[in-house]
């Protein structure tokens, strides 16, 4: 998925580290010809890279960022009360990342990472949902979920 870049930093080793929109950091190695980025070597070229896209390797593995807090949570819904609107293709806007509890029985979750990926979740299970990622559910049988919405502090 690609993430607007936010801010650069250099890490304890000097690299370079991008700060995405997803609230994940992503190395920006200049490492020639394995990544040809020299843009991270000049503060000028630092710069013009504000506001670029970067691909997220980290969402595309619906890796959990550090530092959120839970914003609210929808009420529990049952497979007789799930929104429309879940059970097909939709996302959280910008900046939200979504948690989906499985208080008892499971829900099929299924997400574009850009390729499609299903996971059954049960109540040993959560289901990540990273910020504009398309995705839907759909009960299997008796379930009773909610979800759980989460931004940076701030």
């Amino acid at each position: 998925m690609h993430r607007k870049t936010l801010g650069l930093h250099k890490d304890e080793e000097g690299d370079g580290v991008a700060e995405l929109e997803c609230f994940h950091d992503q190395h920006v190695r200049h490492n020639p010809p394995f990544f040809n980025r020299s843009w991270t070597t000049t503060d000028k070229g630092r710069e013009s890279m504000l506001g670029q896209p970067i691909e997220c390797g980290r969402c595309l593995q619906l890796e959990w960022p550090e530092g959120l807090e839970s914003l609210r949570c929808t009420p529990r819904f049952d497979e007789s009360s799930i929104p429309r609107g879940l059970q097909k293709d939709h996302s959280t806007k910008a900046g939200v990342w979504g948690l989906i509890h499985v208080v008892s029985g499971q829900l099929r979750y299924v997400c574009q990472t850009p390729v499609e990926r299903e996971m059954l979740l049960d109540a040993d299970s959560k289901g990540i949902i990273p910020p504009g990622l398309l995705h839907d559910v759909e009960a299997q049988g008796d379930v009773c979920f909610y979800v759980e919405f989460f931004t940076r502090p701030g």
